[in-house]
């Protein structure tokens, strides 16, 4: 029987003490009824992970926290042989949002960004102007469910929002009515999607804000966009989730989520068969 490790929250971490659980039992679910003997080890010390068939970082929240020592860890398995999925380079660089600049240039279409290592309202206030909108939205580099992620206006007090590197975007009203769609990937293959809005006054669409998630039938539009930004990644990927926005020339990418996303399994019609053929695939079943 293949052995395969789902990597889960530092219990110390109480961001997460709550929702994780269910989550990781539901996308271990299609892996155990597929053969897999499905083991849960903590992120941060995992013991000995050369053992496993495949290793999955899908429940690793808390990294953006802890980024240097997730780097390192992710590192440190590959160096032992550790069969992670994905690929350890992704693990790496798709912590780092700067990536969204990368695929910009390659001609995807993403969310207009600035980039800067620190934020002062000085800086929003002409971030505005160069933009021509009268709110952004200010998220860390490296940050995952609205962490640090503030909505700001010319003339606001700049409160809260990322204390590192971060990256500036104008403000999106269509999330507020559209919200964004998620379009799921296993082994290069789409699943399924969802659509995530706010509650009526809020812009964060993550369950931890009571998102409100339905299925979603993704348009011709959102996946060639999302099949596009899928065609830009060398490694091969087990599983991805491609974050659009609707702007006004259509659909854009606001995140590729390859790491810990939420692979929404409880809204796929085939509750996560896909995924587990996936891989399966990976290790030669």
């Amino acid at each position: 029987m293949p052995r395969l490790a789902i990597l889960t929250p530092d219990p110390a971490d109480l961001h997460h003490e709550v929702r994780w659980a269910n989550v990781v039992e539901i996308n271990a679910a299609p892996l155990r009824a597929a053969g897999f003997a499905v083991e849960q080890r903590v992120w941060t010390d995992p013991g000995d992970l050369t053992g496993f068939d495949l290793v999955l970082p899908l429940l690793a929240w808390g990294y953006p926290r802890a980024h240097e020592r997730w780097v390192d860890a992710v590192r440190t398995w590959a160096a032992a042989g550790v069969r992670l999925h994905n690929p350890a380079s992704v693990l790496i660089w798709n912590s780092d949002k700067a990536y969204l600049g990368r695929l910009g240039e390659r001609g995807v279409p993403v969310v207009p960004t600035v980039y800067a290592e620190r934020i002062d309202a000085a800086l929003l206030e002409e971030t505005a102007r160069i933009f021509g909108t009268d709110r952004l939205v200010a998220k860390p580099r490296i940050s995952a469910g609205a962490w640090e992620t503030i909505r700001w206006s010319p003339g606001d007090p700049l409160t809260g929002g990322p204390s590192g590197p971060a990256m500036i975007q104008p403000y999106l009203a269509q999330i507020e009515s559209e919200g964004e769609v998620s379009i799921l990937y296993f082994g290069g293959r789409f699943s399924h999607a969802i659509a995530k809005r706010p509650q009526p006054g809020d812009f964060r669409v993550q369950p931890e804000y009571d998102g409100i998630i339905t299925a979603h039938v993704p348009t011709r539009d959102e996946r060639a966009v999302a099949e596009r930004v899928l065609a830009q990644i060398e490694e091969p990927l087990l599983y991805a989730r491609v974050d659009l926005v609707h702007g006004p020339s259509g659909p854009m990418l606001i995140e590729i989520e390859l790491i810990e996303p939420d692979l929404y399994l409880g809204y796929d019609p085939a509750k996560g068969a896909a995924f587990a053929v996936a891989a399966t695939e990976l290790i030669g079943g």
